[in-house]
């Protein structure tokens, strides 16, 4: 299994610190307002691979962070006049909210940074111990980036071409600003309420710090994998390596993962340019969770994604397609067994692991299987497809449904109303009768909630429009 490390920028063997466990940190929202669907692609990038580990028989801890206090977060929250946790509040639960519509699985920890101050305020104590961390005259805490030899390594930038002596307090920047950051931050009257009391005075935390300390409370001072978005390479990860590894003198991160931008329409996200969407947009403009999920997940990370709508009605037909196929697996009623089902299965197997294998290729994953699908599909025409070759396909797609996430609810009996079914079966009647009238009435009536009367050689089939 081989992953592309950002650190080495090359495809690397994959090998846990501890054998058969791997612990990951993933950063996670800054709860400010809701996640848009760029977000969620990096968060669906993280979730493959968690759930690609677990399918390779890891036992993975992830952590991911819940930032709740930062520059935007209490410059939103003064602005309405509301403290800071009720204002992350909304957010934080609409987050999670998110998660379970997208079939995203939960990590083990979320730790909130408001949770875990005195953790930080003790690693910024041992920096400033050790000279890495230097106080100024406001009462800032910041970190000398000068001091620490290999400051750059991640994002593959030369400290004497960043700005010599300068310092930056803000908790985002570019590369060209780079410059000692802030560890601790003097209150000023901006701050309002929010504030702790530390050794270098009443202040709160930079955003750097937190992910340092998040993670290592929950995962030591060694991690296997750590995850985000390209954004997040420079300054985050780069200040995070820095202080992380001059407070433990140890290596922070094993391999490196970043996730590339999603686009929409072949143009930047923008709420000027009115093509900014949050999840519960698109879910009122009539999709659904797993649709998203489907069209997040279907690309490969590193390169970005053109959201567009046209690709979404796509990954919609995708699904259809599988939910017709495991229908037709499931009403499947003569007896026998194929060799070619069985090898077509383990080829499929095959391919799909050995492309997972080759940096979460999930193109190429799902390249396999709908080959697989268009095979047994034909097979089934024929009736050459037994209740033991169906049993077997419907446990193989399962199987690798633990990776994908993206059957849940392909059942018939979870999908089809019972009345829809009802409906269905009058209209076989009325058409024996040949009462065409009423056979169209009730194929109204049973588009009318929602659904579509299929007729094959072994009776109708409904579905879903």
């Amino acid at each position: 299994m081989k992953f592309f490390n950002t650190f080495t920028r090359r495809k690397e063997e994959f090998t846990s610190l501890e054998a058969g466990k791997v612990k990951m940190y993933t950063c996670g929202p800054t709860v400010y307002d809701y996640a848009h669907i760029g977000n969620y692609r990096t968060y669906m990038f993280e979730d493959l691979l968690r759930r690609y580990l677990k399918y390779k028989g890891y036992a993975v801890t992830q952590v991911m962070n819940i930032t709740d206090v930062d520059d935007k977060t209490i410059r939103n929250s003064r602005e309405q006049g509301i403290p800071l946790g009720q204002y992350t509040k909304k957010y934080t639960e609409s987050f999670f909210e998110d998660l379970d519509t997208l079939g995203i699985e939960r990590a083990e920890y979320y730790p909130r940074a408001t949770e875990c101050v005195p953790e930080m305020i003790a690693i910024i104590e041992d920096l400033v111990e050790k000279e890495y961390g230097y106080q100024s005259d406001d009462g800032s805490v910041y970190y000398n980036i000068a001091k620490f030899a290999e400051y750059g390594k991640l994002a593959h930038i030369k400290v004497d071409e960043l700005q010599s002596g300068a310092r930056v307090s803000q908790d985002e920047y570019s590369k060209e600003a780079a410059a000692d950051f802030a560890l601790w931050k003097a209150w000023n009257e901006d701050d309002g309420d929010v504030a702790w009391e530390s050794p270098f005075g009443k202040g709160r935390p930079g955003w750097h710090i937190e992910c340092s300390a998040m993670s290592m409370k929950h995962l030591g001072q060694m991690l296997d994998i750590h995850t985000g978005g390209v954004d997040n390479i420079f300054p985050h990860h780069e200040d995070e390596i820095a202080q992380s590894e001059a407070h433990t003198g140890k290596k922070f991160v094993q391999y490196w993962l970043h996730s590339e931008h999603l686009i929409v329409e072949n143009r930047k996200m923008s709420k000027s340019l009115g093509n900014f969407f949050t999840l519960r947009d698109l879910l009122d403009k009539g999709y659904n969770g797993e649709q998203i999920r489907y069209l997040l997940i279907s690309s490969h990370y590193r390169q970005q994604l053109n959201f567009t709508f046209q690709g979404l009605d796509a990954a919609k037909a995708s699904l259809n397609r599988i939910r017709d196929f495991m229908i037709r697996l499931e009403e499947v009623e003569s007896s026998g067994e194929s060799e070619k089902v069985g090898e077509l299965i383990e080829a499929t197997h095959q391919r799909f692991v050995e492309s997972l294998d080759d940096d979460l290729n999930i193109s190429g994953a799902l390249g396999s299987v709908f080959e697989m699908i268009h095979e047994i599909n034909r097979m089934l025409e024929t009736g050459s497809v037994g209740k033991e070759d169906a049993a077997k396909t419907i446990s193989f797609m399962r199987d690798i449904d633990a990776v994908l996430g993206i059957l849940p609810g392909t059942g018939r009996a979870a999908e089809i109303d019972s009345e829809a079914i009802k409906l269905a079966q009058q209209r076989v009647q009325a058409r024996k009768e040949k009462n065409w009238g009423l056979a169209d009435e009730l194929r109204d009536k049973i588009a009318a909630m929602g659904y579509v009367v299929e007729d094959t050689p072994n009776g109708p089939r409904v579905k879903k429009k």
